[in-house]
């Protein structure tokens, strides 16, 4: 067997939910390069047509688009009985649509006194619950599909306590639903891992810091925390993605690979 033959995804399916966005996008782009044909989802005000067209364009695979507003139950149900009606396998599933809010969203980015429990619910809801519900409806799919995978996507956040230090000064936020929901998706990661063996792998990707402009004196603090001094940027998933979603990591599961340059050493 050749690395080669391990990366290719030729005649695999992977849906991705929350493709539109930054890395969504680029595990999409990286998953079609080794051959996968996609399922792309995000909400409905996403511009999906124009990843669906460059991914067509430039790897000539097949991409199918399907908006979800997976805050929504209803709208969750609906995305799985189209796709369990319209394919007849599914190889690759990424959870990676995740709810991070606003600095005006109320009760979001505020002191811990001041967060609710109407957006924290918020919060769980897409993070976690609807995560847990694509892999359930998803599983019999999966279980019958070639190299089954299933890659979350955590956070450091997700197993680390936040360093307040790096924000004094700042009006960016660390709320607590954010983290407690992507420790629960590390958590369910590793339930899920057993409950689907041996048919199905299920692993999940902890990145770090990603560079979203953030403010000058955020993104030194971040650096000088961090081993390989700099913020991540999107394509510094694209070998982790490769790796979880193809043959290279067939006997790898129940797993949480760190990209954060080494942010969770220290």
């Amino acid at each position: 067997m050749t690395i080669k033959k391990l990366m290719d995804l030729n005649g695999r399916l992977a849906l991705i939910t929350g493709a539109a966005g930054c890395l969504g996008s680029v595990m999409a782009e990286t998953l079609a390069e080794l051959g996968a044909n996609i399922i792309i989802v995000d909400r409905p005000e996403s511009d999906l047509k124009s990843l669906s067209d460059l991914l067509k364009t430039r790897w000539g695979i097949k991409v199918w688009k399907y908006q979800c507003n997976l805050e929504n139950t209803e709208q969750r149900i609906k995305l799985l009985e189209t796709i369990q009606k319209q394919h007849n396998v599914l190889n690759i599933l990424v959870n990676n649509a995740a709810f991070v809010g606003s600095s005006n969203l109320e009760g979001w980015s505020t002191s811990f006194e001041k967060q609710t429990v109407e957006t924290w619910q918020r919060a769980i809801e897409v993070n976690l619950t609807a995560p847990f519900h694509l892999c359930q409806g998803l599983a019999p799919m999966l279980k019958e599909s070639k190299g089954a995978s299933i890659i979350n996507i955590g956070s450091i956040y997700g197993e680390f306590g936040p360093d307040w230090r790096l924000y004094q000064g700042t009006e960016m936020a660390n709320p607590a639903a954010y983290g407690v929901s992507k420790g629960g998706l590390m958590q369910l990661t590793r339930w899920l891992s057993t409950t689907l063996a041996p048919t199905v792998r299920v692993n999940a990707i902890s990145p770090g810091g990603i560079f979203r402009s953030q403010p000058q004196i955020f993104v030194e603090r971040y650096e000088e925390r961090t081993p390989l001094v700099r913020m991540a940027t999107e394509d510094d998933f694209r070998g982790a993605i490769a790796y979880m979603a193809s043959d290279l990591s067939q006997y790898v599961t129940g797993q949480v690979l760190a990209v954060d340059g080494g942010w969770s050493i220290w």
